[in-house]
């Protein structure tokens, strides 16, 4: 037996769908808004703009349990109901919006293996780029971090094991960052070559070829520190030159130092301090990127899985 067709043309979803026509939409966009609130009037048998704030509470459980929506159609309907009561009808004081919480997938960071680092960082043609994109990776630096790093930053004593001074990360704080003895020795003798009073990485600008100079007198002379796009053009070489992940940038560099660090057993709530990062949530990304992590995983399970079975 056929069920009888629910009326859905109401003055509201009328009024709605003139509503959409207005906006920048794409057809398809327009049309599903409108198929997602006849929906809702189908669901209730009547017209949506008489639905309590509850009833639409209800409706969207009903979604999530009932109809299984997975976070693309539940998004979806979200939005198109949120623009059919909010934006077109004027339920402003409704909290029910906000309630409805999608999950956004996890966008994991590219990260590269120990071996590709070592290959990235010999590929690089330019000597204070090549130290500087070494230090991101030594000290898990951001770009803009590395580049405008000043000869005062290093901090090192007879008591103190070397330090890092980064000053204004993003979001505004400072943070030390631990430097082997080793990398001390290079960033030294790289500033050796320009002896800048300030910083660490001149930038020596444009034309100096032209007046005559070489790059570190050109260096020696800089106004302000190297450039970010230096940095990045310069990787972006070194990259193709070295056959490694072509999704790679200055920034996996950082990833990597992090996912690095938790493969040798540094606690993740120091790798997030010396990361500068404002919560602990940021970090734990990074328990999913350790090949060490999943083998000693694996290996745990092999030996639950022999003791459960007497192997």
């Amino acid at each position: 037996m056929l069920k009888p067709a629910i009326h859905t043309h109401h003055p509201s979803i009328t009024q709605f769908q003139q509503f959409v026509e207005l906006k920048d939409f794409r057809p398809p966009t327009r049309k599903e808004y409108v198929r997602y609130v006849r929906k809702l009037a189908e669901h209730f048998g009547c017209d949506p703009l008489t639905l309590t704030e509850d009833q639409l509470r209800q409706y969207f459980l009903f979604l999530r349990q009932e109809k299984h929506y997975t976070r693309s159609p539940m998004k979806a309907a979200k939005f198109s109901l949120r623009s059919f009561f909010v934006d077109c009808h004027g339920r402003t004081g409704w909290t029910v919006f906000a309630e409805v919480r999608i999950a956004e997938p996890v966008q994991l960071p590219v990260v590269l293996a120990r071996e590709e680092v070592a290959a990235v960082l010999r590929a690089v043609r330019e000597p204070r780029v090549g130290v500087c994109l070494e230090l991101i990776y030594h000290c898990g630096l951001r770009v803009g971090e590395a580049v405008r790093v000043e000869l005062r930053d290093l901090h090192q004593s007879r008591t103190d094991q070397p330090r890092l001074h980064v000053r204004c990360g993003k979001g505004g704080g400072d943070r030390f960052v631990p430097l082997s003895p080793g990398m001390v020795q290079r960033l030294r003798q790289w500033w050796r070559q320009h002896q800048h009073p300030t910083w660490l990485f001149p930038g020596p600008g444009t034309g100096w070829r032209e007046r005559g100079y070489t790059a570190t007198a050109a260096a020696a002379r800089a106004t302000t520190h190297l450039s970010v796009s230096a940095v990045q053009n310069t990787f972006r070489l070194a990259r193709a030159q070295s056959g490694i992940n072509p999704a790679a940038t200055p920034h996996t560099l950082r990833h990597s130092y992090a996912t690095h660090l938790l493969e040798e057993g540094v606690s993740l709530l120091q790798i997030s301090r010396y990361l500068g990062h404002a919560s602990l949530d940021t970090t734990v990304i990074y328990t999913h990127l350790t090949a060490v992590s999943e083998a000693r995983t694996r290996a745990a399970l092999a030996t639950l899985d022999r003791q459960l079975h007497g192997g």
